[in-house]
């Protein structure tokens, strides 16, 4: 069919340009490729944008959200783009506005124990300025050296510490953000209660980038603890004896900041990708940290996990063992994608089934003939099964579809998510229906119209 367009491309790029008066719009053939397709997410979901923002202010936000209603043009918000769910790609067409430019920490208030940051900060960034006053930024993606607060906010990331201090959603007091009608909002501020009216903060934080784009924001920050930090590791025959080894430590009373868990298969692959020998333990292994520690709470540390057959512990306050436990942590994805190509992905349980999901998981590999890796981060519930095929093959093989297909089925049916911390983005927002039932699927579409009449936000993604 012939389509006759009102505005040509070379107007409407003009007009863009003439609205981004403090950043700069990218149109080179390059850079569009490389902003479009994310190589961190899976699926072929992504299309060629028309223009790239990096916008430097608010007014820039504007001036491309302006656009976008002129000409009926996608949005897609972006930082640092290390979405795994095709979140922050390009659509065929349309404007990927970067505000990864948008990096400055504006305050740092040890009084009020708050940040306030643009939403191209990198979480580790703020982490270590807070540092150098006595506190620190508590969420800790597996990605906290390279993605944005910004990215996080937007997909509410959890991460190695959720299960002390929360994820995202649970250190964010406040932000700012432009409408795609270019209103920019203040929502929530610095105090840790707030109930005066409907808690539209934590509605934008998830959002993905469907309901505005953020601006500013304002996050919780904590006193760096007293004591000793002590990591160690641990070892078990299995997953499932593991989860029920970190259910225990879990209600101890211990409170403890990081328990992830690896597969036997997960350790094989670390120690052929960092030269480490773990693999000969056992099949399933814990590490775990505790800050402020005491030799109470590490005492009922070990005794949990001998009465959970836990072998092979060991505990290090040394700083230096303790950074290599976690580099050995976030090296995880790397070490498990080296050579082949993956699906990973992202439920969580009720702490009570993240057992029988371990033991569902191991079995479904066996049933199906395939490769599953599993880690997580099992002291909140969280599990990341990735399935695996070879390099050569290209596409995503029947039989891995059928496993994730049985995978997301399983977890709901034990009372789970199928999307944790990752979000939902393109991959999974078919699920929708299932997850949260037709009356919610409907409302999160009636909210969706009512911030973005137009759809021009990041359309696609979330809620399709």
């Amino acid at each position: 069919m012939t389509v006759f367009s009102a505005y040509s491309d070379e107007e409407i790029l003009e007009y863009l340009i003439s609205q981004v008066k403090d950043g700069t719009v990218e149109t080179d053939m390059a850079t569009l490729k490389k902003q479009s397709f994310n190589s961190n997410a899976s699926g072929g979901e992504s299309g060629l944008a028309r223009a790239f923002i990096e916008a430097e202010s608010v007014a820039d936000i504007q001036g491309v959200l302006r656009t976008a209603r002129k000409f009926h043009l996608p949005v897609i918000p972006q930082t640092t783009a290390t979405s795994t769910v095709v979140g922050s790609d390009g659509q065929p067409g349309a404007l990927i506005l970067s505000t990864r430019q948008m990096n400055r920490i504006l305050e740092i208030d040890k009084e009020d124990s708050v940040a306030v940051v643009q939403p191209g900060v990198i979480n580790g960034d703020l982490d270590q300025a807070a540092r150098k006053r006595g506190l620190f930024y508590a969420p800790d993606p597996g990605s906290k050296p390279i993605s944005s607060i910004g990215g996080n906010v937007s997909t509410n990331a959890g991460g190695m510490s959720t299960v002390r201090y929360g994820a995202t959603k649970d250190n964010v007091l406040g932000l700012k953000a432009v409408l795609a009608d270019g209103r920019e909002i203040k929502l929530g501020g610095r105090t840790l209660k707030q109930a005066f009216g409907y808690d539209l903060t934590q509605l934008f934080v998830g959002s993905e980038g469907t309901l505005g784009i953020i601006t500013e924001i304002t996050v919780k920050l904590m006193p760096i603890p007293l004591g000793q930090t002590v990591m160690g590791v641990a070892f078990f025959s299995n997953m499932g004896s593991l989860a029920k080894a970190v259910t225990a430590i879990r209600m101890s009373g211990v409170y403890p900041t990081m328990l992830e868990a690896l597969d036997g298969n997960t350790v094989v692959a670390l120690d052929k990708f960092e030269h480490t020998h773990y693999a000969s333990n056992s099949g399933a292994m814990l590490i775990f940290k505790l800050e402020g520690s005491s030799p109470e709470s590490m005492a009922v540390v070990k005794d949990l996990l001998a009465k959970y057959d836990g072998q092979n512990v060991q505990v290090t306050d040394d700083e230096q063992e303790q950074a290599d436990l976690e580099q050995l942590r976030r090296d995880m994805l790397p070490a498990v994608f080296a050579g082949q190509n993956h699906l990973m992905e992202d439920m969580a349980m009720p702490l009570s089934k993240l057992a029988p999901m371990m033991d569902y998981l191991q079995d479904l590999g066996k049933k199906l003939g395939i490769t599953i890796y599993t880690a997580g981060h099992a002291g909140d519930g969280n599990v990341h099964p990735t399935f695996v095929w070879p390099k050569d093959q290209e596409e995503v093989p029947e039989v891995v579809v059928e496993a994730l297909r049985q995978t997301f089925w399983k977890t709901l049916e034990l009372g789970g998510t199928i999307s944790g911390e990752h979000a939902v983005g393109m991959v999974k927002n078919q699920w929708n229906n299932p997850e949260l039932g037709e009356t919610v699927d409907q409302l999160q579409h009636q909210i969706k119209t009512l911030f973005d009449p137009m759809n021009i936000l990041n359309p696609k993604r979330k809620i399709d």
